[in-house]
């Protein structure tokens, strides 16, 4: 092929070339482009293409940092995305659970693009995917994308539902699920979706543990408690994704626990002093046996002061595990 034939191509190789490999401390000169461009591609240039060539792609917004002098050359000072934000969000596949391990490797190669390779390759030594607890199920992708689907086009869903036996296998649920989807949340590292059905009222699903995912004919079902900020308040109230009855919930904590509360329900729970080392604050929330549990397991430093129902549920949760030993 006539070295001639790729000039158009020309000015995008060289952004590439300086995206994967230059960085602050190792700029690329006007003759490494030269020979990057004749070795690889078969295209000729000289230095007075080389310097318009990286005017036109700084006017045109990349931002590219020229060095003058015998050691100096070019480097892309600012990409897409920063390293520490790259990083948050490789943390962020590596620490959710309903993310298969080759689904999070996938992603972490194509998150590792846009940043240089030596940065990349700095940052995959540093990551550890196997021997993490990660879903099984290959398709929870596409089942994400189903699901979004259903819910921009107002429409249910039919999926198959199923648990894990002691051999490790997948036992499915006998009937075919119907539902309304309404919205997916993480939780405990895991994605769950938020839905109504007719079966179950308002309920969440493990999305890892759904299969078979098809969009139905049938409009969503409203539902009022699930739609708009309404959605975002009923996930705040679960714990774990556990249903329960709403209750309005006076609790006594110790002051070092301030920081556990504040992560759990926000900054804005109004949280009352109670003598020099406790403090009283309310919460709306989905009484379960994960919240009871939550509660318990601070000891004497949390302590439920109303209502009296939610009282007599951790008394009873708490002589049934006594009653194990």
């Amino acid at each position: 092929m006539p070295k001639s034939d790729n000039q158009k191509l020309k000015i995008f190789h060289i952004l590439d070339y300086l995206e994967r490999n230059s960085y602050e401390d190792n700029p690329i000169n006007a003759n490494e482009l030269i020979s990057m461009l004749d070795r690889d591609h078969r295209i000729s240039c000289d230095r007075k293409t080389i310097y318009s060539d990286i005017a036109a792609l700084q006017e045109y917004g990349i931002d590219i940092i020229s060095i003058p002098g015998k050691n100096g050359g070019y480097y892309i000072a600012s990409r897409n995305f920063e390293l520490p934000e790259l990083k948050l969000l490789i943390d962020a596949v590596l620490s959710s659970r309903y993310l298969t391990e080759k689904k999070s490797r996938e992603l972490i190669e194509k998150l590792c693009t846009q940043c240089n390779e030596h940065d990349a390759t700095l940052m995959k030594r540093n990551v550890l995917v196997s021997g993490r607890v990660k879903s099984m199920n290959e398709t929870i992708y596409y089942n994400v994308d189903t699901i979004q689907e259903a819910i921009t086009t107002n429409k249910q869903i039919t999926f198959r539902y199923f648990d894990w036996d002691l051999g490790g296998k997948r036992r499915y649920r006998e009937k075919e699920y119907l539902a309304s989807p309404y919205g997916l949340c993480q939780d405990n590292e895991n994605c769950y979706l938020l839905a109504y059905s007719d079966r179950h009222g308002i309920t969440s699903y493990r999305v890892d543990r759904m299969t078979d995912i098809h969009l139905a004919e049938q409009a969503r079902i409203p539902c009022p408690e699930l739609s708009g900020k309404a959605l975002s308040d009923h996930a705040n109230r679960l714990f774990q994704m556990f249903a329960g009855d709403k209750v309005n919930v006076k609790l006594r904590f110790h002051r070092e626990l301030i920081n556990v509360v504040v992560d759990r329900f926000g900054k804005d729970t109004m949280l009352i002093p109670d003598g020099e080392d406790h403090f009283t604050f309310t919460v709306s929330v989905a009484v379960s046996p994960m919240f009871l549990s939550w509660v318990i397991g601070f000891g004497e430093k949390a302590k439920v002061i109303y209502p009296q129902s939610v009282i007599d549920d951790c008394k009873a949760l708490c002589q049934e595990a006594l009653n194990q030993y």
